[in-house]
């Protein structure tokens, strides 16, 4: 069974009166119960990488809230699908949702050792148009991600050599550290394999994109106690995995 497109249109119309409801309620029992309930949350495919370090210790800590994590890259309407929070990267313009900043993150040049051993390593934007470039193509555009480096933007007016080009993050990851070639992410996904050694930082005084993560929710909702203690937990452990700050390029 499914609704008809009136019962759609009825159901957008009932359910922000609905959550108020809820919320309300929730409200008045939120000082004497732990929070509680179902969390939906959005986030970018990505991430995993930000969330998952943290979660095991928020679910213990919390183990009364069900939470469902959904994975992608499209746009939601979070009143609409229902969603209590989202994490996103970016400048927000919606004025209907109100953002509280998590964490900050760099964009990193890295390839394996062995290809570097084999291909040497690019000391300018310029030379890497000599080497073999692993490039990324946005699911939702199909655009390439340029690589924006002080003074130069790869992909751009200067093409690069694509030895392999993808549209999923962790399989770029994964070329790179094969050896396939050069590759360009934000630098908390890679953390953990440039300090094992798997991967090597590529000309990190050149590199000069910074972005932001952000928990949305929208501003007529009432913040519950289980959004707020989420939100609180990840932006608490981001600050922790943090410190010391990574070195910005300059």
């Amino acid at each position: 069974m499914s609704l008809t497109s009136e019962g759609e249109k009825l159901l957008a119309r009932c359910r922000p009166a609905l959550e108020q409801l809820r919320e309300a309620e929730a409200e008045l029992t939120s000082s004497t119960q732990r929070p509680s309930g179902k969390l939906r949350v959005s986030l970018p495919a990505i991430g995993y990488h930000l969330l998952m370090p943290f979660f095991p210790a928020f679910a213990a800590q919390y183990p009364d809230i069900d939470t469902e994590l959904d994975f992608s890259d499209r746009l939601v309407n979070l009143v609409e699908e229902g969603f209590d929070v989202a994490i996103r990267s970016g400048e927000m313009a919606d004025s209907r949702l109100t953002a509280r900043t998590l964490g900050h993150f760099r964009f990193v040049l890295c390839a394996s050792p062995a290809y570097l051993a084999i291909h040497g390593e690019p000391r300018s934007p310029d030379a890497l148009k000599q080497h073999r470039c692993i490039l990324f193509r946005f699911p939702s555009t199909g655009l390439i991600q340029p690589w924006e480096l002080a003074g130069f933007q790869l992909t751009g007016a200067h093409q690069a050599r694509a030895a392999l080009t993808v549209n999923n993050i962790e399989a770029m990851i994964r070329a790179a550290a094969a050896g396939l070639g050069i590759c360009y992410v934000p630098d908390f996904i890679v953390t953990t394999m440039l300090a094992r050694g798997e991967l090597g930082e590529v000309m990190p005084g050149y590199c000069e994109r910074t972005g932001t993560f952000s928990a949305l929710w929208p501003t007529s909702r009432y913040l519950s106690p289980r959004i707020r203690c989420f939100v609180d937990f990840l932006k608490t452990h981001w600050d922790m995995a943090q410190a010391p700050a990574s070195p910005r390029c300059p």
